[in-house]
């Protein structure tokens, strides 16, 4: 794959469980500490989204990168994003919600929450990396060059795990 996504989010959301279920790898995650780069994916630090200081990090990372995958933990009720990040990080977006699976998941109000953060612009895809839901869906849309293609996508690819914004 020639695209390459970067996966920020909150510590604790699931980006190192997100990334092994991605890449197809069986092994369990650990608590990344700094930039970790796999085949066509960036795994990020929580601290890197949670405090401002690193945004740059996040800033210079997004240069190796044509995607920015957005993850909001569905068992979370806080949004660790500004409203609007995305505009500022001239990538292709993609909003992942993690842990829908879970007892104390509330989808909708992920969704809402992340909404916030891409300002009506990009998918929405809803996973559980234990179930392998939402996986191919986030594979598939990384292929994509374009909004407008990532639409078309949605749009011909019907699927329970992915809504476009």
């Amino acid at each position: 794959m020639k695209n390459r996504a970067m996966l920020i989010g909150a510590i604790g959301a699931g980006k190192s469980t997100l990334t092994n279920a991605l890449l197809g790898r069986e092994v369990k995650a650990v608590k990344t500490q700094s930039l970790l780069y796999y085949d066509w994916i960036v795994d990020t630090p929580g601290e890197y989204s949670e405090n401002p200081l690193f945004y740059k990090s996040i800033m210079a990372t997004a240069l190796e990168v044509t995607h920015v995958l957005y993850l909001q933990d569905a068992t979370q009720r806080k949004m660790i994003f500004p409203p609007g990040l995305s505009t500022g990080i001239n990538k292709l977006p993609i909003g992942v919600i993690t842990k829908s699976d879970s007892d104390k998941a509330d989808v909708d109000l992920a969704i809402t929450l992340l909404k916030r953060a891409l300002v009506n612009r990009g998918p929405i895809v809803i996973t559980s990396s234990l179930k392998k839901e939402g996986i191919e869906e986030i594979i598939g849309l990384v292929r994509m060059n374009s909004l407008q293609e990532m639409k078309t996508y949605v749009e011909n690819h019907p699927s329970p795990h992915i809504i476009f914004n």
